[in-house]
């Protein structure tokens, strides 16, 4: 797995920018902790490369720079 460095608020970050989740506008990368991808921290968002989104309890994730977002895995309109 090869892992960009990235630099963040929260400091230096490690993205792989091999797969990734579908988003509205651009893919969500997968970040890490360390260079070697064994502690997950989060994602990076592909469209304006920022770690700052969100995820709720349903798996759907949201930029808040650009709003890209991910649709929940499952979805259920009583959630709504």
């Amino acid at each position: 797995m090869t892992l960009d460095a990235v630099e963040t608020a929260a400091g230096e970050l490690y993205v792989n920018r091999a797969g990734g989740e579908r988003g509205s506008k651009a893919p969500f990368y997968h970040v890490y902790a360390d260079d070697a991808g064994e502690t997950r921290w989060g994602y990076f968002c592909g469209n304006c490369e920022t770690v700052n989104n969100a995820m709720d309890s349903m798996g759907r994730i949201e930029c808040n720079e650009c709003g890209n977002m991910r649709k929940p895995d499952e979805w259920d309109a009583a959630h709504e």
